[in-house]
């Protein structure tokens, strides 16, 4: 590895160094004394926590800024650079890695502030943590930086790991442990699956370089064997993303997990996952668009239709929001399926849009305090445009701009996903797609009339200055980038440029 590729990489470098830091905090700080009761698991002194918490996430906070400063100047020295060969097959700091990871530290950071007064109040450690996010989030970089399916799926790995740790984060609750064991095994299987697709593309191909993929695959007209591995390796993919019939335990997990770990699984770890579909499906299999495009059609179909219908019974908001991202996962999977620049842009567009109301939704969700776990009725939504008159005018926005309402940022996303689909022959699944989308703004109405035509009870509403960061940068961008598309719109069409460019030279120049 020479000095050049050192610098491609130095982002991820910082990041690990951080994070491994972060685990030797209470080395540095002190650990808290424990509290003497007869528990099995002894647990912080709320004063000590509070202490060290804030310590840890200040800390994180600072190498989160730290590891996107680094992204910008390692771009900028890396153009021009000579890398090593092998290096050169395995990662790539293009302007679509460089898109996704910036967009992926600002969501961890506002996850980490989801975070901060949740924590304090479970009375868990801190430190350790915030390290697992850290770890998450290398592990996303690499996802996106990734054009060598091994490459990607280490970093998949390192994702996940971490992400299975955290769900189980709240060792003394119950369906905090439940929700980690399903998701490992949910996990373990996807990988299985993803690892058996990848050993029969290599076996075919020769190599798990993205581009040497594309060149055996335009020379060749038909494959069983390759087929079959394409077709594991996007069952792997769907598994990530949530996709039916992929979707299993995933309303589970979601339930489960500590609210702000939801959060992450729901937008940080659902855009990386969604990254490497795009480069991998853009960059290496456009050749072979026809034999897998119509499978994914069907799988985009039901995604649609199942998440959403099964979202109208809900009335746990987070197995709501859980139902709503797997029709989310059907509509992104509309940009893949089109093979075309608009349908990359749309991705990137939904992508941020998603991640952003999604955040705000689940700020909204933590600001309904209930113990170590956040509101999670609707009904517990009753009446909040009297105690907290800005998240309800906020939670209706996000939700409008989840169903595709202008003049929020989701109508500019799925206006760009909608006409991919029918520029590239499907108007059947653009059809399902605003049918579904009618229906989901019915689900998402229910909060609104909860929130605007009921009387609640004055139950508590922690209107803490993290939250109410986060709910605000996530308003702002809803509400900017649906008036003001312009800028978002530039930056996707240079971020996505060499993909899509990539993907027209290999399917025909559409």
């Amino acid at each position: 590895m020479s000095w050049n590729d050192v610098v491609v990489l130095l982002p991820e470098i910082i990041l690990t160094i951080g994070a491994s830091l972060l685990l030797l905090g209470p080395f540095f700080t002190g650990r808290p004394k424990r509290s003497t009761s007869m528990s099995l698991h002894p647990v912080e002194e709320p004063a000590a926590a509070a202490n060290t918490g804030a310590s840890a996430k200040w800390w994180t906070l600072a190498l989160l800024a730290i590891t996107a400063i680094s992204v910008v100047v390692c771009s900028s020295l890396a153009e021009g650079m000579t890398l090593s060969a092998s290096f050169s097959q395995m990662f790539a700091l293009d302007a679509f890695s460089i898109f996704f990871k910036l967009l992926f530290v600002a969501a961890m950071a506002m996850v980490v502030l989801l975070s901060d007064d949740f924590l304090r109040e479970s009375r868990y450690s801190t430190w350790e943590y915030y390290s697992l996010l850290g770890f998450a989030l290398c592990g996303m970089m690499f996802m996106a930086s990734g054009v060598h399916l091994i490459a990607i799926w280490v970093g998949l790995e390192l994702m996940s790991l971490s992400s299975y740790i955290l769900a189980g984060y709240y060792k003394n609750e119950e369906k905090s442990t439940e929700a980690a064991m399903k998701y490992f095994i949910l996990g373990a299987v996807s990988s299985a699956i993803l690892l058996y697709g990848l050993s029969l593309i290599y076996g075919v191909c020769a190599s798990l370089n993205l581009l040497d993929i594309a060149k055996v695959m335009s020379t060749l007209t038909t494959n069983n064997a390759l087929m079959f591995g394409i077709m594991l390796l996007g069952a792997g993919l769907c598994f990530k993303v949530g996709a039916v019939p992929f979707h299993v335990w995933t309303p589970d997990v979601y339930v489960g997990a500590p609210t702000p770990i939801t959060a992450f699984l729901s937008t940080g770890s659902k855009a990386a996952a969604f990254a490497v579909f795009a480069r991998v499906f853009y960059v290496a299999l456009p050749s072979f668009h026809l034999d897998w495009s119509n499978v994914l059609a069907v799988v985009a179909a039901l995604s649609m239709i199942v998440g959403n219908l099964a979202a109208i019974t809900q009335t746990n908001i987070k197995r709501m929001l859980a139902y709503s991202s797997i029709g989310h996962a059907g509509y992104i999977l509309l940009g893949i399926i089109a093979m075309s620049s608009t349908g990359l842009r749309g991705i990137l567009i939904y992508t941020v849009v998603y991640v952003f109301a999604n955040l705000g939704i689940w700020a909204t969700v933590l600001m309904m305090r209930r113990h170590e776990y956040a509101g999670e009725l609707i009904d517990d939504f009753d009446g909040l445009h009297k105690r907290a008159p800005f998240w309800a005018f906020a939670m209706v926005m996000f939700l409008l701009s989840l169903g595709g309402i202008p003049p929020t940022a989701g109508f500019i996303g799925k206006y760009y996903l909608f006409a991919a689909a029918i520029q590239a022959g499907y108007g059947w699944l653009a059809i399902i797609a605003v049918l579904m989308s009618a229906v989901s703004i019915f689900y998402y109405f229910r909060v609104v009339v909860a929130m605007y035509l009921r009387d609640g009870q004055d139950a508590e509403v922690a209107n803490s200055t993290s939250l109410q960061l986060v709910g605000g940068i996530a308003l702002a961008v809803t509400l900017i980038f649906g008036i003001l598309p312009a800028p978002l719109i530039s930056q996707v069409e240079q971020s996505s440029q060499w993909v899509a460019t990539r993907a027209a030279e290999l399917h025909g120049g559409r």
